[in-house]
């Protein structure tokens, strides 16, 4: 996860700039649930410098220094943040949080980076001891049936342009993905295609490997680490999910220590 985030951190914000349809949903969580909320794979704080705007106390956990290093440059421009906004290097599965949380973000595909068993079951556990009694905990997921649904062509697929705001220059961002069906595992190689101002294009490839999951398996996860399922919704509006949803969107509580 680090080596792919640190490739390509400094394209990131403005890959990703556009990528509001969740902070919606996200303010209406934080109101509902008053207190402290923990950002699980915080990047670049979109999330975090979102909600510490709307007067909200956040933490980000984050195990890639270049992102962070992003999202501290992104303080000091905004220093009055840091009275309500916090972060970490650190890994989720292991980290030894200091306080309890009323609202716990795994946001934007953030659970898809924990490709083993073992390591979804450590992460679920951990946040679940840092929940508070009455918290809830939020997972934004694409929806695997479209994804198992589609031919697996191989093919290069161009994906946006946008402008490196550090240069100028022009990115060309393009993709190749196989979906390994049987281990749920999605491989795609980035090619970032940066252009300069003299017509000069130099070529950044970088690969990721995500895995897929299916809402019973989640339940299954959930259900060992002392979590109980309270809603799916296959939108950020509230939309019903179904295998034509675009998201998995699983609210979660935390069930009692004698259920």
């Amino acid at each position: 996860m680090s080596a792919f985030y640190s490739a390509v951190a400094r394209y990131y914000d403005a890959e990703t700039g556009d990528k509001t349809d969740d902070l919606a949903l996200f303010s209406r969580l934080a109101r509902a649930h008053p207190g402290a909320i923990l950002d699980v794979g915080c990047g670049t704080g979109r999330v975090l410098i979102h909600l510490a705007n709307e007067g909200h106390r956040i933490h980000g956990i984050e195990n890639d220094p270049a992102m962070l290093e992003r999202l501290e440059q992104k303080l000091q421009r905004q220093p009055h943040l840091r009275e309500r906004l916090s972060f970490v290097r650190a890994d989720a599965q292991t980290c030894d949080f200091d306080r309890q949380f009323s609202l716990v973000l795994l946001s934007y595909n953030a659970l898809m980076h924990f490709k083993a068993q073992a390591s979804q079951l450590s992460l679920l556990a951990n946040l679940r001891s840092c929940l508070a009694a009455d918290g809830a905990l939020v997972i934004d997921l694409p929806n695997a049936a479209p994804a198992y649904a589609d031919e697996n062509n191989d093919a290069l697929t161009w994906e946006r342009n946008f402008l490196d705001p550090a240069s100028g220059h022009l990115v060309m961002l393009q993709s190749v993905s196989w979906l390994d069906r049987a281990a749920q595992l999605l491989n795609v190689d980035w090619i970032y295609d940066e252009i300069d101002g003299d017509g000069v294009l130099r070529r950044l490839i970088a690969s990721h490997e995500l895995r897929y999951f299916f809402l019973a398996e989640l339940r299954l996860l959930l259900d060992q680490c002392r979590f109980q399922v309270d809603a799916v919704h296959g939108d950020h509006e509230g939309g019903k999910y179904d295998d034509e949803s675009e998201r998995m969107i699983v609210f979660a509580s935390g069930k009692a220590a004698h259920d």
